[in-house]
C-alpha cells in the first residue's frame, strides 16, 4: 500500500510539464500503445467469439445437441426412447433419423453425399433446415414419393431445380442377372436449402425416413438413432449422463462436443494464438513505459537526491516512480477498455456503414458464407485483457523505479 506522500509526488510528476519534450512524447506513445493494444484485443476476441457462435449455431442447427443410439446395428423401439427423452425438462425436441451414404448423379456430374432420412413433422424440433429453404417446400418429403431436399451448392453443381430428377446410388448391392450392381433410385427434388456451410450445402441431402428405410433395407421399426435438442447447448456434456441414466445406461448417448471436438478445438487454438499475438502490442507499449521511466529517473536525479536528503527512504523513492509509470498504464488500459467495449458492441452496425461509405464489401457474400462481421463480447474476457495490460504496466515500472531508488544523493548533487 503506497503512503499518501509517495502517491502525491508520483501523481504530481505525472501531471507536471516536463522540460524534456521527448520524454513527454514517449510517455504519450506508451499510453496510446497500451490503449490500442487493449482495444484491439477486445475487438478481435469479440469478433472471433461472434464467428464461433455463428458457425456453432449453423453446425448444431444441422447436427444435434445430443444423439441417442443403440450399441448394436440400429435403434429399436425409438418411439419409446423419444418419449422418454422428451419427459426430461431440459429436452426441447426429439426426432428419429436414418443415416446413409451415397452418390447423386445428374448431367454427368457426381457428388458424394450423406443421406439423412427424417420425419418432416418432427424434424424442425432439432433442425433448422425447414427454416433455411430457398425454394421448394421441406414438407414436400412424403413417404413413398421418393422426394429429396438438397443444398444450394449441390443443386448448382448438378444444375437442378425444384421438380427435376436426380439419381441416388447407394453402397448396398443388388444381385441380378448382370451380376452385383449398386442400388440406384430416382428422386425428385422437392426443395433446396442453404445454411451457409459448405459441408452441408454440398454434401447432405434429406429424404423421408420411410424412403430411406426402403432404400437402405433397414429392418422395420429400426432407425439409426434419435436426435435431441436441449435448452442450453453448453450443458450437453453434463446432460448426456443424466439422459443415459434415465434410459438405464442401455444406449450410447453422445453430445456435440464429442462429435465436433477437433473442429472446436482448432477454433480454440486459433483464438488463443490471436490473443498471444495481439498481447505483444501491449507488451511493446509496456516496454515504452520502461524507456520513459528510465529517462525520467535520469532527468529527476537532483529531485531524487533532495528527497533522499530530506529523509525519504529508497523504498519510498521507488514507490514514487512506480506510481508515475502505473498511471500511464492505468489510463491507457481504461481508454482502450472503454473504446474496445463500445466498438465491440456496435461493430455489427458500424461495419455496414463503413462499407456503404467507401463502396467496398469487406466480407462479400459471393466469397464468404458469413458476410457480416458478428460480435459476441464476453465481459470476463474484457476483464482479463484489462487485468493483463495493467499487470504488464506495473511490472514494467519495477526496474526503472529500482534504478531511481539506488541513486546516491552525493553523486547526484555533486555538479549542481
Amino acid at each position: 500500500m503506497f503512503k499518501p506522500l509517495e502517491l502525491f509526488i508520483g501523481l504530481r510528476y505525472t501531471r507536471a510539464k516536463r522540460r524534456n519534450h521527448f520524454i513527454s512524447f514517449i510517455s504519450l506513445a506508451s499510453m496510446l500503445g497500451i490503449a490500442i493494444g487493449v482495444w484491439a484485443l477486445i475487438v478481435v476476441l469479440s469478433v472471433v467469439n461472434g464467428f464461433q457462435k455463428e458457425v456453432r449455431d449453423r453446425m448444431l442447427g444441422m447436427s444435434s445437441h445430443i444423439t441417442v443410439q443403440d450399441f448394436g446395428e440400429g435403434l429399436r423401439q425409438w418411439p419409446m426412447v423419444a418419449e422418454t427423452m422428451r419427459s426430461h425438462p431440459d429436452v426441447t425436441g426429439a426426432a428419429p433419423y436414418i443415416r446413409g451414404e451415397g452418390m447423386v448423379t445428374m448431367n454427368q456430374q457426381v457428388q458424394g453425399v450423406i443421406v439423412r432420412g427424417v420425419m418432416p413433422a418432427v424434424e424442425p424440433e432439432v433442425s433448422i433446415v425447414s427454416g433455411k429453404m430457398v425454394s421448394g417446400d421441406y414438407n414436400g418429403l412424403e413417404a413413398g414419393r421418393f422426394r429429396v431436399v438438397i443444398g444450394s451448392e449441390l443443386a448448382s453443381l448438378l444444375s437442378v431445380d425444384v421438380g427435376d430428377k436426380l439419381t441416388l446410388v447407394t453402397p448396398t448391392a443388388t444381385v441380378g442377372p448382370a451380376g452385383v450392381l449398386p442400388r440406384m433410385k430416382r428422386f425428385t427434388v422437392a426443395g433446396i436449402f442453404e445454411v451457409g456451410m459448405h459441408q452441408y450445402d454440398s454434401g447432405m441431402i434429406f429424404v423421408h425416413m420411410e424412403d430411406a428405410a426402403r432404400l437402405y433395407r433397414v429392418k422395420p421399426g429400426m432407425v439409426t438413432g434419435v436426435r435431441l435438442s436441449i435448452k442450453d447447448m453448453y450443458q450437453a456434456p453434463l446432460l448426456k449422463h443424466e439422459l443415459s441414466e434415465l434410459m438405464g445406461n442401455q444406449y450410447w448417448v453422445s453430445d456435440w462436443t464429442y462429435r465436433h471436438a477437433n473442429y472446436f478445438r482448432a477454433l480454440k487454438i486459433e483464438k488463443t494464438m490471436l490473443f498471444v499475438i495481439l498481447s505483444l502490442i501491449v507488451a511493446v507499449a509496456a516496454f515504452n513505459i520502461v524507456s520513459t521511466l528510465v529517462m525520467v529517473v535520469t532527468d529527476k536525479q537532483s529531485d531524487i537526491a533532495i528527497l533522499r536528503t530530506l529523509g525519504m527512504s529508497p523504498r519510498s523513492v521507488m514507490a514514487v516512480f512506480m506510481v508515475q509509470g502505473t498511471m500511464n498504464g492505468l489510463v491507457g488500459t481504461l481508454i482502450g477498455g472503454v473504446v474496445g467495449v463500445i466498438t465491440a458492441l456496435n461493430i455489427d452496425t458500424w461495419v455496414p456503414a463503413i462499407e456503404e461509405a467507401i463502396g467496398i464489401d469487406i466480407l462479400p457474400a459471393s466469397v464468404y458464407y458469413i458476410s457480416e462481421l458478428p460480435s459476441d463480447m464476453h465481459w470476463d474476457e474484457v476483464g482479463m485483457v484489462c487485468t493483463i495490460a495493467f499487470v504488464m504496466s506495473v511490472l514494467s515500472t519495477l526496474y526503472p523505479a529500482w534504478r531511481g531508488a539506488k541513486t546516491q544523493p552525493a553523486e547526484a548533487l555533486r555538479y549542481e
